[in-house]
């Protein structure tokens, strides 16, 4: 049986070996080369880094689900809105129950007494007013506050009267307003005081 000689390439030292194993430098004589090689093989085989995590079809399935889910949040979502938009409607439609009820006892004593229309009447107006005003809307038709282009609507222009309304100030309200500056139903239509240099 013929014996190699190690391999010997000139300006390195031949590489001792461990007992058994021709070729294989001892441990104390591997290059920083050969650690850092191994350091960067791989330790685990493809097979073993996929294993435990999802194949394509348990991310479809995931995918499906999460989809599902989404459109049921959407249907409920809407059923919740619809409610609340009758249970909305239904409080306001309560509030003006008061207002019905005025209207009726007016016409019932209209013929024995004329008078109590006009009663009846500016009862209802009281009425109607609270009901506006609980549900965040209260009227708006002061004179001789100054213009506010969030809350008053400009429709017309007119000299300073000698009742002291000062320019740039409502002389006159036309159709009242309902709100207030953060929530406005209906602007009030006015008229302005300006003078005539202005």
């Amino acid at each position: 049986m013929t014996e190699h000689a190690p391999d010997r390439t000139p300006g390195r030292p031949a590489a001792r070996t461990v007992a058994g194993q021709e070729g294989t430098p001892a441990p104390e004589e591997r290059t920083r080369t050969d650690r850092v090689a191994e350091s960067a093989t791989p330790t685990r085989s493809p097979e073993d880094r996929l294993e435990g995590e999802p194949d394509a079809a348990e991310l479809e399935d995931r995918w499906l689900r999460a989809v599902a889910d989404l459109d049921n949040l959407r249907k409920r979502y809407a059923r919740e809105l619809g409610r609340e938009r009758e249970a909305e409607r239904e409080l306001v439609a309560s509030a003006f129950l008061p207002v019905l009820d005025t209207i009726d006892r007016a016409l019932q004593h209209a013929e024995s007494d004329p008078r109590s229309i006009i009663e009846g009447i500016r009862t209802l107006r009281e009425q109607a007013l609270a009901v506006l005003a609980g549900l965040g809307y209260s009227r708006e038709d002061e004179i001789g506050v100054p213009f506010d282009p969030a809350r008053h609507e400009v429709v017309g222009v007119v000299e300073p009267d000698e009742g002291g309304t000062a320019p740039g100030s409502v002389a006159q309200v036309v159709r009242p307003g309902y709100g207030g500056p953060s929530r406005q139903l209906r602007p009030a239509s006015v008229t302005v005081a300006q003078s005539p240099g202005d």
